[in-house]
């Protein structure tokens, strides 16, 4: 039986060796997602200006939210709430579709020699896509209300970097234990929906109760949500030692996930 590697090497050179491969799936991937329909990858574009519609309706209109250290109009209100749903939205995207990637390839598993290892690899690119296609809703909205954003924008992408292995390695977790567990799917739907009311999605950390603040720590999401916040909308620099910490454990959280992934895959094809 093949023996697959766990070394984070392999992690890397599997990235590098299926570079023309993942880029095609991504590609598929996108596209795929709105062939057929009238106005194609224009939805992609249409569907986070209808997202901040809606959210900035119920909660600066219905629910008459504020954010604290803001200047109280509606439009600050949106552009701060899309910050974090931005974040939010490409690791829940991302991990609720974990558990069904293996199942959803099957004849990947069983009639093609095929690297299982870059279907999350492709997941994550796609919703990295539109990660970018948010964010460049977001810098329309903010160049026509407030103008030019802050510098420490440019400091997003590092901002972003450990979610993204972190998102990586639970999604090759995931994607295991999906094809074992079946249940699995079901769960982390709850999971992250519980994820996004303790993280600060639609409120600050300040907006909590102090007692209940230790519970938002836990969230994987909390420091790079205020994060991206700080660095698109305050114009504050990045926190480098919790940067630190944070990109550390997410890359062992990478490493983690691979290693289970590469542990478990060769079971694939009895159980499907």
């Amino acid at each position: 039986m093949r023996r697959y590697s766990i070394s984070p090497q392999e992690m890397i050179a599997s990235f590098w060796h299926n570079r023309g491969l993942i880029r095609a799936l991504i590609k598929r991937e996108v596209f795929s997602r709105y062939r057929g329909s009238a106005m194609g990858l224009l939805w992609s574009f249409f569907n986070p200006v209808l997202m901040l519609a809606v959210y900035t309706f119920v909660f600066s209109v219905v629910f008459k939210a504020r954010w604290v250290g803001g200047s109280g109009s509606k439009t600050e209100f949106a552009l701060v709430l899309f910050a974090g749903l931005m974040v939010f939205n490409l690791f829940a995207e991302c991990v609720n579709r974990a558990p069904s990637l293996v199942l959803g390839n099957v004849n990947y598993v069983k009639k093609v020699v095929f690297p299982l290892e870059v279907l999350p690899v492709v997941a994550l690119g796609s919703a990295v896509f539109h990660f970018l296609v948010s964010l460049a809703v977001w810098l329309g909205f903010y160049l026509i209300f407030f103008g030019v954003p802050q510098l420490t924008i440019c400091q997003l992408p590092l901002v972003m970097l450990p979610t993204v292995l972190m998102t990586l390695g639970l999604s090759w977790f995931l994607a295991s234990l999906g094809v074992y567990l079946r249940d699995v799917a079901q769960i982390i739907g709850v999971v992250t929906t519980v994820l996004m009311f303790l993280s600060p999605v639609f409120y600050p950390i300040v907006g909590m109760p102090e007692e209940y603040r230790p519970f938002m720590q836990i969230s994987p999401l909390t420091f790079v949500v205020e994060q991206a916040r700080d660095a698109m909308v305050w114009g504050k620099g990045l926190d480098g030692s919790g940067w630190g910490l944070y990109t550390g454990v997410s890359i062992v959280v990478a490493w983690l996930g691979f290693a289970w992934f590469q542990k478990t895959r060769k079971g694939f094809a009895d159980v499907l």
